[in-house]
């Protein structure tokens, strides 16, 4: 039977495989987008924005994609593909978790709001139901942005495990 600190340690490497999880998803969908020209310079972008004006968009968000999204789409597009892959490195590594955290989360949000209305007759379970591909990362960057500092399998604790052995061995020798 493990102990209460043994089941920490546990629920941290796992939460720590599920953020490395994501970000490798991340990684690979910034990485085709900063590496081609398909979605940033080749109407990739511009092509999803007007599917979700098709019929998909939260009616709040209609305007915002017409009028400042689409007129700004070559920058917002290269903003979302090294977005992406930001994210990734940083879930990946384990550095600035946080930040990239609350970054997917508020981008999650935006592409939910964008792409997932089922209609203004629509149950409220539905809503909920129409937007599971991107609410399920939303909770995750939710969980990672609100989570402990000391990440497991991460670069981020291991440079602050090192940086408080050399403030310790500075002021030892002192």
């Amino acid at each position: 039977m493990q102990t209460g600190d043994q089941d920490c340690k546990r629920n941290a490497r796992v939460l720590a495989c599920l953020r490395i999880s994501v970000g490798v998803l991340f990684l690979i969908f910034g990485e085709y987008k900063v590496f081609g020209t398909g979605f940033t310079l080749g109407g990739g972008f511009e092509m999803w924005i007007n599917r979700f004006l098709g019929g998909s968009v939260y009616p709040f968000m209609a305007p915002v994609l017409r009028g400042f999204v689409l007129s700004h789409a070559t920058t917002i597009a290269f903003l979302v593909a090294y977005g992406e892959l930001a994210i990734g490195l940083a879930l990946v590594s384990g550095i600035l978790v946080r930040t990239a955290s609350w970054c997917g989360l508020i981008f999650m949000l935006a592409l939910l709001f964008s792409s997932n209305y089922p209609g203004p007759a629509a149950a409220l379970w539905q809503y909920f139901g129409a937007s599971l591909d991107h609410l399920v990362l939303a909770l995750c960057f939710a969980t990672f942005a609100l989570g402990s500092r000391r990440q497991a399998f991460s670069a981020g604790r291991y440079l602050i495990r090192a940086k408080g052995k050399r403030a310790r061995a500075a002021s030892a020798a002192a």
